[in-house]
């Protein structure tokens, strides 16, 4: 496939277009000679993606191209583009991602791209969006999905019939498998409450239609879905921090499960939200950008919140507080002013070449990126007892080999606070690493050693403060040849989010959220 096809779809039959062919023919269409009708042995793995819609009055393509630009923190594979006009039909484009930025790959091809609707989506697996015609009508879809139970969908949409044409990294598309789920409705409406019935995991998305935009969020409400408003113009997406150079007021929050459709006029209830919700921490620990808010609730105050609070009760003796950078700064400005000692940037990220910072899907791509990212300042280190504040601790390797750095360098002591309590368990909801083992996780690693089964006693290793909690930090601290290593508590990180804990997950941290995984959300 040429890198700079963009694609028009034209169908008069059930199907969509694929990524292997083109058609510039108004009157024509093309698909894929090739069609899966068996079900592979795969792991769908969906890492955190962003995606961006917006319907205006006007032409959309500035608006939709610097939108979904604004998601780039999120993904690092691929990114895609989708416009709509009446004359014009739905036009599309794709492109990969691993060796470029978005904007670098689609600003010399937006003047193909015509409408006055659009969506976007920066997406770290599968290429998107997709173009699909069914009964329901033609549109696009992009998805920031998760599904655990994707085979078992697979094999039985195969057994009714149903083909998939796309292959994505060698594996069936998960947002043709969602968007096949949702042609099983008689609406859009029926559909995608259907495809929430059927999968295990979660999925928010967005559809551009000819009669505009639906936008859903996950049943549970883990991923957030935002409405913006201007003149003559709504968007939509998962990250605020879009909206404020566009001209967009944040207007509404979708809440679980909710639906609403978006015209340049206005917005429309499709489906009532769940009142039940379980909305990722992980978005304020980690994911967000520091001027996103979720749920009304800020990024960047969130991490000074945590940093305030520890450095407030913390008895280590420091000569200055730094963060890790991104996600680890807004934490040290809190703990420094908490503390009482001066933030001092000990560490930086080389942002010319490495502006972004969520992490490639390849382990040795990772390594690399942690190790030549992030560059030490020997000045600011040496004789000092620096203390580092971060977001989490996954694998734990790029962490020892930064603080044997920062002693190479003359620290005289490195401490570490985390803005999060241990990870303990998996996600099986959304995706903020590559992992595809709990046991990639040193504090699992950890248990086995101490227990000889990985899986006994968790609750007791989660639980801060107590004998198996404390010899599992103090363990982590001496492998990673810390001074001294403390977590969030989960009490103080609940507080910082500002929201009720029976709305927040905290199942990496607890396992508390186990119930989703078999239990539909229903007010019922």
């Amino acid at each position: 496939m040429h890198p700079h096809n963009i694609y028009r779809m034209k169908l008069t039959f059930i199907g969509f277009q694929s990524d292997t062919g083109k058609d510039n023919n108004k009157n024509g269409y093309c698909v894929s000679l090739f069609f899966l009708n068996f079900v592979p042995k795969f792991t769908y793995t969906i890492f955190m993606g962003g995606f961006f819609g917006v319907i205006s009055k006007t032409q959309c393509v500035a608006d939709l191209f610097y939108g979904t630009d604004y998601n780039s923190h999120l993904g690092t594979r691929r990114g895609g583009l989708a416009t709509y006009s009446k004359e014009h039909g739905f036009i599309r484009s794709i492109h990969n991602l691993e060796s470029t930025y978005f904007r670098t790959k689609f600003e010399d091809e937006l003047g193909q791209f015509k409408g006055n609707a659009g969506v976007g989506i920066i997406s770290d697996t599968d290429a998107q969006p997709l173009l699909m015609n069914s009964h329901l009508g033609r549109f696009a879809i992009v998805t920031v999905a998760k599904i655990n139970n994707a085979e078992d969908l697979a094999a039985k949409l195969l057994e009714q019939g149903m083909h998939f044409s796309e292959f994505s990294s060698g594996k069936i598309n998960p947002t043709e498998l969602i968007a096949l789920l949702i042609n099983q409705g008689q609406t859009f409406v029926e559909g995608i409450e259907h495809m929430y019935k059927e999968i295990k995991g979660s999925c928010s998305l967005l559809l551009l239609t000819e009669d505009g935009i639906i936008a859903a969020r996950d049943s549970w409400g883990r991923t957030p879905v935002v409405v913006g408003k201007k003149e003559g113009a709504y968007a939509v997406t998962g990250e605020s921090t879009a909206f404020p150079n566009l001209d967009y007021e944040t207007v509404y929050y979708l809440g679980p499960g909710e639906i609403v459709r978006l015209q340049a006029e206005g917005m429309e209830c499709l489906r009532r939200p769940h009142k039940r919700m379980q909305v990722c921490s992980f978005l304020w620990v980690y994911y967000g950008f520091p001027t996103s808010c979720y749920e009304g609730k800020n990024v960047e105050e969130f991490r000074f919140a945590c940093g305030k609070k520890m450095g407030e009760r913390d008895r280590a003796e420091v000569d200055c507080a730094c963060g890790i950078p991104d996600s680890g700064i807004g934490m040290a400005l809190g703990y420094a002013a908490g503390k009482g000692v001066p933030y001092q940037r000990a560490i930086s990220k080389y942002t010319p070449t490495w502006p972004r910072s969520f992490t490639p899907s390849n382990q040795e791509m990772r390594s690399l990126v942690a190790k030549m990212k992030l560059i030490a300042n020997r000045d600011m280190l040496k004789d000092k007892r620096v203390l580092f504040c971060d977001d989490s601790i996954v694998r734990g390797t790029q962490l020892r080999d930064n603080t044997k750095i920062l002693f190479d360098y003359g620290a005289k002591e490195v401490h570490m606070r985390i803005a999060c309590p241990p990870l303990i368990y998996g996600c099986p909801f959304i995706n903020f690493t590559s992992s595809k083992s709990d046991m990639e996780l040193i504090t699992r690693r950890l248990i086995k050693e101490f227990e000889g089964d990985e899986n006994k006693n968790l609750e007791k290793y989660a639980q801060t403060g107590s004998p198996e909690y404390q010899r599992m930090v103090d363990t982590i601290a001496e492998r990673l040849n810390l001074s001294s290593l403390k977590f969030n508590t989960l009490e103080d990180l609940i507080e910082a989010i500002g929201l009720p804990k029976c709305q927040v997950c905290t199942h990496c941290f607890d396992g508390s959220s186990r119930f989703t995984l078999e239990e539909d959300n229903t007010d019922e």
